[in-house]
């Protein structure tokens, strides 16, 4: 094995990338007389990625000590200007203070304590997300807290929580992967999403092993697929629902598993009888063969892994995909056992862990609910508050931009995101936050939704912080500290306790003086959920390389597998098997706009791109958005590769360079969304939401192009 060799002078401290659910093992090398980051080194020890790294994690650390970074708080002195660069002036972290409060203490004066809403993000660890949560409810005392994780891992979250009473990404650790011998991927570009796991489904492959894709494109991945279900986009369900019928008319099911372990079979095999190949292909374009001899391997399998990603989960029917393909691994017994199970491809670094404890709108530590009396009860007791001053739920997170458009909500608390770009149907979300009476950013760049800010307070970068977060297989691991952090910026836990002081609620934060401090108000709140940390002390994490919840005291290493002894969290023990209806996409194609418009990510950005356009190798690689098409639409408009077209949506347009390739149906454009202004493509995506997970559809919609000069 490659061992990591320190240079004189440096000193290598070992640590996690910033970026995707992956959490790569890196160790950052620092120039000690400096005190200064200077390059990355990949960690062989760390057991998920044993060394691997792509290129964003191999620059992530050019972002901590980059040109563009927040140094001091800034103040916009012209509200005209909002929505641009200018307007802002410097100023003191007591004047920025003085301003948050004075404006927030009026605003709910005037319009009530719910008119203040706090939008957060995921990229964060478990103390600031866990802090976020507290920091609304106690501090501002609104019910309207949401957060990123709603364009991203929500439909996930309802679905495995409908199928098995508990939400954690994957059911089995990482390794399993490479032992399985089949791998059915839904909805995922992971070869470039998450490419530090492919060495794990290569090996697999070369054991013998047997892979199936999910895409309307051919990716990298689904280029090495024995069987690519190549459908339109938005039929996801009719597939799932395909499978289940084929498995169970082939005789691959495990009727003793289903007997004991599950409910609502009877109901799901009777409805999907009408899912035939036949049906199934004339509904999503996919050949029969293709999907009989995909449920053919999946079926035959001894052993067996259901993952999936955004591509079904960035649906208006996300939660309904979800678990039409947990019900493959239901009905076949493939799960609560090694080498089979079920995951979900984690989008940002903290999705898993930033959802359990207290950012979204209906949730508390580790995942209670705010709507269950005993579980607000426990909460309050950690914070010292009583249950009548606990908010009521609040809404999702584009619901909370429509009531910012309304004037119901009239300031936002905006950390860790960057919705001005990764939100659909921009032009409404951009209006709502320029129609904020008071808006406060805090960041670490001056994002394009910071520009709506009237005040930005400079946060520190992920290396220049400590504390946990949860990894895509429910692995709690540690962030540590390599730089002290740069300039006036400060972390964004300790930002909420100083303007919690200032709000006169001192008493619920001053004593957390540091991250481990959060840490450990952090871990009791969430002991007894069902999100337990209890027992993953910081020393726990490290000494075992990371620690999977749930985690209930101090002699608990943890658990690596759910459901092993085939109990799952709904009351009688029993999964649930889910008869979801197919539905089609919310926009389907038509006479005056009959193309089909689908996002995504390439390998050298991450979300928004705020962090990513400003690394010159990434930006160099992949400068601006592009509209993906086969060479036969392209014939059709009359344009070729580098001309630009105009993509037209029901909601906005956008102007992008062509890129002709095979590798996508003749019917479907493919644009990725890392990119800001008027570059964006979610000024053209729908936000019809999941009616469960509230999730938009970012992966359907309909749209018409034309040449552009």
């Amino acid at each position: 094995m490659t061992q990591n060799i320190k240079q004189a002078g440096e000193q290598l401290i070992p640590t996690h990338c910033s970026y995707c659910g992956m959490q790569c093992g890196m160790n950052l090398r620092v120039d000690v007389k400096q005190n200064k980051i200077i390059g990355v080194e990949p960690r062989y020890d760390w057991p998920v990625t044993l060394g691997k790294m792509c290129p964003k994690g191999v620059t992530a650390y050019q972002q901590t000590n980059h040109e563009d970074r927040l140094l001091t708080p800034l103040i916009r002195d012209d509200a005209s200007l909002k929505g641009t660069k200018k307007g802002f002036r410097k100023a003191t972290w007591e004047e920025a203070y003085d301003l948050i409060v004075k404006n927030f203490q009026t605003l709910q004066q005037q319009y009530g304590k719910d008119t203040l809403s706090v939008f957060s993000g995921v990229s964060m660890t478990n103390e600031k997300c866990y802090l976020t949560g507290k920091f609304a409810r106690v501090a501002l005392q609104t019910k309207y807290i949401d957060y990123n994780g709603r364009f991203c891992m929500s439909s996930a979250a309802g679905g495995m929580l409908g199928s098995f009473g508990v939400d954690r990404g994957s059911t089995f650790p990482w390794t399993d992967i490479n032992e399985t011998d089949c791998v059915f991927l839904a909805g995922s570009n992971a070869a470039e999403c998450h490419p530090t796991m492919m060495f794990r489904i290569w090996e697999m492959l070369e054991r013998g092993g047997y892979l199936i894709v999910v895409d309307p494109r051919k990716t990298p991945v689904a280029r090495r697929a024995d069987v690519h279900l190549d459908l339109k986009p938005g039929t996801d369900l009719a597939i799932a629902n395909c499978m289940l019928h084929l498995l169970i008319r082939n005789g691959h099911i495990d009727e003793a598993f289903i007997e004991k372990h599950t409910n609502g079979f009877a109901d799901a095999a009777a409805y999907v009888q009408a899912f035939t190949p036949e049906h199934t292909s004339n509904v999503t374009g996919v050949a029969v063969e293709k999907l009989e001899r995909a449920a053919e391997i999946y079926g035959k399998a001894p052993n067996a892994l259901v993952m999936f990603a955004r591509g079904i989960e960035q649906q208006h029917k996300g939660v309904d995909n979800v678990q039409g393909y947990i019900n493959m691994a239901l009905v076949t017994g493939k799960i609560g056992r090694k080498k089979s199970g079920v995951a979900t491809l984690t989008g940002q670094g903290n999705g898993q862990g930033g959802r359990e404890h207290g950012q979204k709108s209906d949730l508390l530590p580790g995942y209670r609910k705010i709507t269950n009396p005993q579980h607000v009860k426990e909460v309050c007791e950690v914070w010292g508050i009583t249950p009548e001053e606990m908010p009521d739920a609040g809404v999702s997170a584009y619901e909370m931009f429509e009531l910012m458009e309304k004037k119901e909500i009239r300031s936002m608390y905006l950390l860790c995101s960057n919705p001005a770009v990764s939100a659909p149907n921009l032009n409404m979300v951009r209006n709502a936050m320029k129609n904020l009476d008071f808006m406060v950013c805090c960041d670490f760049y001056l994002s394009e939704s910071a520009e709506f800010a009237d005040v930005v307070l400079p946060a520190v970068t992920w290396s220049e912080d400590e504390g946990t977060v949860t990894n895509l297989e429910g692995r709690i691991i540690k962030i540590n500290r390599a730089q002290r952090p740069l300039g006036d910026s400060k972390p964004d836990w300790k930002i909420q306790v100083e303007i919690a002081e200032r709000l006169g609620k001192g008493k619920y934060f001053s004593h957390l003086k540091t991250a481990e401090d959060v840490f450990n108000e952090f871990r009791l709140a969430t002991k007894g959920g069902t999100a337990d940390y209890y027992g993953a002390t910081w020393e726990k994490i490290e000494s075992q390389k990371g620690v999977f919840w749930p985690c209930k005291s101090e002699h608990d290493k943890g658990t690596p597998y759910l459901f092993l002894d085939k109990t799952f969290y709904h009351p009688d023990g029993k999964a649930v098997i889910h008869s979801p209806v197919y539905r089609p996409p919310a926009e389907e194609p038509c006479e005056q706009y009959p193309i089909i418009l689908t996002t995504g990510r390439v390998v050298f950005h991450y979300l928004s791109g705020n962090q990513t356009r400003r690394i010159p190798f990434l930006q160099e690689m992949c400068s601006e958005p592009f509209a993906e098409m086969h060479p036969m639409m392209a014939k059709q408009y009359g344009v070729w590769e580098g001309n630009k077209v105009k993509l037209t949506t029901r909601r906005g347009e956008g102007v992008f360079k062509v890129k002709v390739t095979e590798a996508i149906r003749k019917d479907t454009v493919f644009v990725p969304y890392h990119f800001g202004d008027e570059q964006s493509v979610n000024l053209l995506t729908i936000a019809t939401l999941d009616p469960k997970s509230r999730m938009p559809e970012f992966k359907a919609c309909a749209a018409k192009m034309e040449g552009w000069t």
